[in-house]
């Protein structure tokens, strides 16, 4: 039996990990383990956790120069545990047939640290849309055994600077081909993604809030919030509630609760498979990373806002955009003025088609993760 290390540094990062071990049984006998760098593990049923594990206040966004988030993570003790998970992959040298770093060069260079057999890169943070790889990530790719990244433009660029990169297709899509027809309809229904981390709860407040008030105006219009896995639905519950929502616990499966307001149902909680969400629905209001990419593959338009006073990462949400081009529309503002936005692009059908054609040309088809999996296979002579 093969041992494999997966060694992800994000929530997102985390489901691909998740998802590629999976296919990877396919192939051969594998005991997959995970270290997290970041956070607490969500996928305990797929591969088996290991290592110190500790979620950070930033929730991993401490990238692209991001100094508030930085010394946020220093102060709740970042440099003791990135310390003790070297220590922990010192410890495993040598005692894996090969180490999938999935996520950045960071992810990468802790990976090198386990010493196995081979070592593979799946990329998911750059790209030639918003920032290609360095010399320097160039040179540490180049003694990898296998590199996939997230689009055909980005390994073509880096094939001819001398790494043999590899696009057969972006996780991300796969990570949302789940459907479940449970998913509570409405006549104009749109899907709400606030994210996976801390923020979540602030931001899902905010996003169910425009829905409020755009549904004062389209009384068809009702919206699915997804409550990702490792967040509570409580919580949930007690923010909304403070914010004037009448909410009623539901009975229906994947659906805890339901939002009314106005004397109607108008936002469903949702936790099943979050592709389901897709399915449907016109556009997507979303404070997320990997929900938004599966959106924009999914050819759903989709909007995200900067709160003000309330969101501390719009270097990221800019990173996002360029990552989908127009495919995403950033709005600023408070929920009355983001309503009318939204409600803009519902009546624009022109706009809403362009947006789609380009979100899945920006974020390529599915079949990534068995293709990505295959070479895997082949890398380590399953």
């Amino acid at each position: 039996m093969k041992r494999i290390l997966f060694v992800s540094n994000g929530h997102g990062e985390e489901a691909i990990a998740a998802r590629l071990a999976r296919d990877l049984q396919l192939h051969c006998q594998v005991q997959s383990d995970h270290l997290a760098l970041v956070g607490e593990s969500n996928h305990p049923s797929t591969m088996r956790q290991v290592g110190p594990r500790r979620a950070m206040p930033s929730g991993g966004l401490i990238a692209m120069g991001n100094v508030r988030n930085i010394l946020r993570d220093f102060r709740s003790g970042l440099i003791a545990h990135t310390l003790a998970q070297l220590g922990f992959l010192r410890k495993s040298r040598r005692q894996y047939d090969a180490a999938v770093a999935v996520g950045d060069i960071f992810a990468l260079l802790m990976a090198q640290q386990a010493r196995a057999t081979r070592t593979i890169f799946v990329g998911t943070a750059k790209s030639v849309y918003v920032a290609p790889y360095g010399t320097l990530e160039e040179r540490l790719l180049r003694n990898t055994d296998a590199v996939f990244v997230r689009d055909l433009q980005t390994a073509q660029r880096l094939t001819e600077r001398g790494v043999l990169a590899l696009a057969p297709g972006n996780v991300i899509v796969d990570l949302f081909s789940e459907t479940d027809p449970s998913v509570p309809p409405f006549h104009e229904r749109l899907a709400i993604f606030p994210g996976s981390r801390e923020a979540a709860y602030s931001d899902a407040v905010f996003l169910c809030a425009v829905i409020r008030d755009l549904s004062k105006r389209r009384p068809l219009l009702g919206a699915t919030l997804s409550i990702a896995p490792g967040l509570s639905a409580q919580r949930f519950i007690e923010e909304l509630r403070a914010d004037g929502w009448d909410v009623r616990l539901s009975e229906v499966t994947h659906c805890p609760f339901v939002l009314h307001s106005s004397g109607r149902t108008i936002v469903h909680a949702w936790t099943g498979p979050p592709g389901a969400m897709l399915s449907g629905a016109k556009l997507v209001l979303g404070q997320a990373g990997t929900a938004n990419e599966a959106a924009a593959a999914s050819g759903i338009p989709v909007i995200a806002f900067q709160e003000p006073g309330a969101r501390q990462h719009g270097w990221y949400r800019m990173r996002q955009r360029g990552l989908l081009g127009a495919a995403m529309k950033v709005i600023p503002g408070n929920p009355p003025v983001a309503a009318t936005e939204v409600e803009k692009l519902l009546d624009d059908e022109g706009t809403r088609a362009a947006m789609g054609r380009i979100g899945r040309d920006r974020m390529g088809g599915p079949g990534g993760s068995a293709a990505i999996a295959a070479k895997i296979a082949q890398v380590v002579q399953c």
